[in-house]
């Protein structure tokens, strides 16, 4: 992915502070983008700019909540106001647990919906205004519950296949003003929060390795690369798609986790 750069393009990331997103977002930095992050948590968004700093990135951010148009009005404005129009917008936000629907209240269904799949609509409807039109990239990061039914995730999957339904909409509502539309759907990915809290041990990890026919787990790097790569040029005849970086593990159809 050398041959990729993107000096002088502008990248907004919605739950950017950590994780997949953070890879994501250090990797268009790394590659000369200007980078400008949101996620709720202040002293997360901090960190994480500092960090994309001391590797020579050029990175700012605040706190906004996606769920919140108005919170998310001000972030585009106080980015675009920096670097202008948006090159490429990254809406990744998302909430999670484990839990069967009869052991989850419907407030805790309804706050994984409101994040993941109301927040994806909030960040790109209000971000349509400030994207580069025609040339700008969106994309959202879904999961494989968006079409691999997995007991204890209704929720996740309830909201994930809404926001994979969003690309496809958008990518056709959007595609005569020259903006791209597409979901990114990581599979198992290591060194994550999500991991760590669904394999805790070396033995859970090596069950999961088992179940990827490539036998290992992604790294953060193979998320980022395909987003990148989404995002470029070379990519500029993709909309609407809903691409797997799983290792083929979504192969295997529907799962069963377990909370602990």
């Amino acid at each position: 992915m050398s041959e990729l750069t993107f000096e002088n393009s502008s990248v907004f990331v919605a739950g950017g502070s950590s994780g997949i997103n953070l890879g994501i977002a250090r990797a268009f930095a790394e590659r000369g983008a200007r980078v400008f992050l949101i996620s709720r948590d202040p002293e997360r968004v901090a960190a994480a700019v500092a960090g994309l700093r001391e590797s020579g990135g050029e990175a700012r951010g605040c706190a906004a909540d996606v769920r919140d148009p108005a919170a998310l009005d001000a972030a585009y404005r106080q980015a675009t106001d920096w670097f202008g129009e948006i090159d490429v917008l990254i809406s990744g936000a998302a909430g999670n647990f484990l839990a069967s629907a009869l052991d989850m209240s419907c407030n805790a269904f309804k706050t994984v919906v409101d994040i993941d799949l109301l927040g994806t609509f909030n960040v790109l409807r209000c971000g349509h205004a400030w994207l580069r039109k025609p040339g700008a990239a969106v994309l959202n990061i879904s999961a494989p519950q968006a079409f691999n039914p997995t007991r204890n995730q209704v929720h996740a999957c309830a909201a994930k296949a809404g926001v994979d339904m969003i690309t496809k909409v958008l990518a056709m509502e959007w595609g005569d003003q020259g903006i791209r539309v597409n979901s990114l759907v990581p599979g198992p990915i290591g060194d994550t929060e999500g991991i760590r809290r669904l394999a805790p041990n070396e033995q859970a990890l090596e069950r999961m390795r088992a179940t990827v026919p490539l036998r290992r787990l992604g790294a953060l790097a193979d998320v980022a690369n395909m987003a990148m790569t989404l995002c470029s040029p070379g990519a500029g005849f993709v909309t609407g798609a809903v691409l797997t970086v799983d290792g083929g593990s979504s192969l295997q159809g529907g799962r069963d986790l377990k909370p602990e």
